[in-house]
């Protein structure tokens, strides 16, 4: 249990960290609204990975090949989500600071980045290659499984605390104009990669 634990961890950490649109989409969700939306988004984010941990693990074949199969429509839309968070962030106006959002507004900002980190079903072959090399199967006992589904939540959760906690400490002495530019960025960003991934799932 513990060393499944761990090597759940090992994994999910580093996927976590690993650069891409939905990296950029916390980042830019912490800086225009403060620690605890990106905290939630990253949770998000980890509570997705988890899922499709989940679905390696335990060797759940009819929702992985109904998920790849219908993997380009998934891909474009979320291709397609992405090109307009990219969009709205570029005319958002970062001066005036958003009222602090509710428990409504927390529950879409999580709802949210768990359907965008699931718009992605190749993952899933990742964690079963990654699993499958790590000697960990279905077969071996459902603890185990369920150990190293925990430690790659944790390990995701625990990267998008330091990163969003960072990143919240930083946007404290930003200037407007330097928030500005981040947003721009970061907006292009998003609305490159959308349309990347929408002519992939084409």
């Amino acid at each position: 249990m513990a060393s499944a634990l761990a090597l759940g961890f090992l994994v999910g950490f580093p996927i976590a960290a690993s650069p891409g649109p939905i990296s950029v989409l916390v980042l830019r969700r912490t800086l225009a609204r403060g620690w605890r939306s990106g905290l939630i988004s990253g949770l998000g984010v980890a509570t997705g990975d988890a899922i499709y941990a989940a679905l390696a693990a335990f060797g759940v074949a009819v929702v992985t090949n109904f998920l790849l199969s219908q993997r380009r429509w998934i891909g474009l839309l979320g291709g397609i989500a992405l090109v307009v968070i990219g969009l709205r962030a570029i005319s958002q106006n970062p001066h005036s600071d958003p009222p602090p959002q509710g428990g409504r507004e927390l529950a879409g900002t999580y709802l949210s980045m768990v359907a965008l980190t699931l718009s992605n079903p190749p993952t899933i072959l990742s964690f079963i290659a990654v699993f499958a090399g790590l000697g960990l199967r279905v077969d071996a006992g459902w603890l185990p499984a369920t150990a190293l589904v925990a430690g790659v939540m944790l390990g995701s959760a625990i990267w998008w605390v330091l990163m969003t906690g960072l990143v919240s400490l930083a946007r404290d002495r930003l200037t407007p104009r330097i928030t500005r530019g981040i947003q721009i960025i970061s907006g292009v960003t998003l609305a490159g990669f959308g349309i990347w991934i929408s002519l992939q799932s084409l």
